[in-house]
């Protein structure tokens, strides 16, 4: 028997579960250490900056006043997207951390033009810079030392979260630190009597943070687009579904990103003459052994072929619908046959074939068989929908 082209889906879980909301605890505690260290760092970075005159300084403290605008946007989208699928959003909201991730990069490239240009201007009013005082120094570097343990911490709880947003975040933590450093060097550099290594060192790291911003901005505007995976995950997904029981072939298999997650969608071929049930059967153990097997996968589509996705696709939509079917299969058996008991049509590459059961009363009567099959192999030779027909009796119950 054959199964009919046919999807299945089910509904997405009614709760998120405990390693989700497990990430989404870790990820708010992270997230709240940061926005704490950042507070700490602006009050005493612009606060000092004025007593010492430190223009650079100052600047800094509004550098870490733009992460605490980061951080207030990782928990707004931490906390929304942990929220499990509704009927509004049949995918979960874990694309909100992909938009997250967007705004960082583009507040990270904000960031680093702001450095170019304020390193810019420096570099043309050198001699109108005032005198530093030695407090400024020793804030930048404890400012640098806190900043760069602030981000090794978070980096290390996005990777093991697998978070592309925390990830954004610690790497905006990072340009704070990296723009520490330039304060610092900037300072002693003044200090020293080469007041121009504070503007200079602030370009070169100014670019960085823009580039950094860049890529960041980059890789979520392919996660929003739907750009697959990589060619060595879908081998990996692939083989998986390939190596079900019952799975003949696989082709058309897409899969798309939704932050830590992944989507996959894939047409699998099985045995033309199996019943739609059990085609359903193995696609769904096919995709529960995917989502068992590979922990990133959110999901899995499950198209069921009866054979690969050829030209003649369009020739079978071609085809009478199937009670115009039926009446012409009648008259070609013959309208002197009692009514069938079912019919099953199998749409094929080489044409359309049909198996007909009929009535247990039909075993009996050997003439009437007889003329069936003459009548089949008359008429089917020259027949404008069906390339064979199938004639099965019925077996009487014990």
């Amino acid at each position: 028997m054959s199964v009919p082209h046919s999807q299945e889906r089910p509904a997405p879980p009614p709760a998120a579960k405990p390693g989700d909301i497990e990430r989404y605890h870790q990820a708010q505690k992270v997230t709240w250490v940061s926005v704490a260290v950042n507070v700490a760092l602006t009050l005493v970075q612009i606060g000092v900056g004025l007593f010492a005159h430190a223009q650079s300084l100052v600047a800094d403290g509004f550098h870490s006043l733009s992460d605490l605008l980061a951080d207030v946007l990782v928990l707004m989208a931490n906390y929304q997207s942990k929220h499990p699928a509704d009927e509004r959003h049949p995918y979960g909201h874990k694309r909100i951390e992909t938009a997250a991730s967007l705004a960082l990069g583009l507040l990270l490239a904000g960031t680093g033009a702001a450095i170019l240009w304020s390193a810019a201007v420096r570099l043309e009013h050198l001699q109108e810079l005032p005198p530093i005082s030695q407090l400024a120094l020793w804030t930048a570097f404890a400012t640098l030392l806190a900043k760069e343990g602030l981000f090794r911490y978070m980096l290390a709880v996005a990777q093991r979260l697998n978070s592309p947003m925390l990830v954004a975040n610690a790497w905006h933590a990072r340009s704070d630190a990296a723009s520490s450093l330039v304060v610092a060097i900037g300072i002693g550099g003044s200090l020293a009597g080469y007041r121009f290594l504070d503007p200079v060192a602030a370009i070169v790291v100014g670019f960085m943070i823009l580039r950094m911003g860049v890529h960041f901005s980059y890789h979520a505007i392919m996660e929003l687009i739907d750009t697959g995976i990589s060619a060595e995950e879908i081998g990996r997904i692939s083989e998986t579904l390939r190596s079900t029981d019952g799975v003949l072939g696989l082709h058309e298999l897409r899969t798309r990103r939704m932050a830590d997650k992944v989507l996959v969608d894939a047409h699998m071929q099985v045995d033309k003459r199996i019943s739609v049930s059990e085609g359903h059967r193995i696609g769904e153990t096919a995709r529960l052994r995917t989502l068992a097997t590979h922990p990133n996968v959110l999901d899995v589509l499950v198209h069921i072929d009866v054979e690969p996705d050829l030209d003649h696709a369009d020739a079978e939509l071609q085809l009478p619908p199937r009670p115009v079917l039926l009446k012409h299969l009648r008259d070609l058996i013959g309208t002197d046959v009692p009514p069938f008991e079912r019919t099953l049509l199998h749409y094929l590459s080489g044409g359309l074939e049909a198996d007909v059961f009929l009535p247990l009363a039909v075993n009996s009567d050997a003439p009437l068989i007889t003329a069936i099959r003459n009548r089949l192999e008359t008429h089917l030779p020259e027949d404008p929908y069906f390339r064979a027909v199938r004639i099965h009796a019925q077996v009487a119950p014990k």
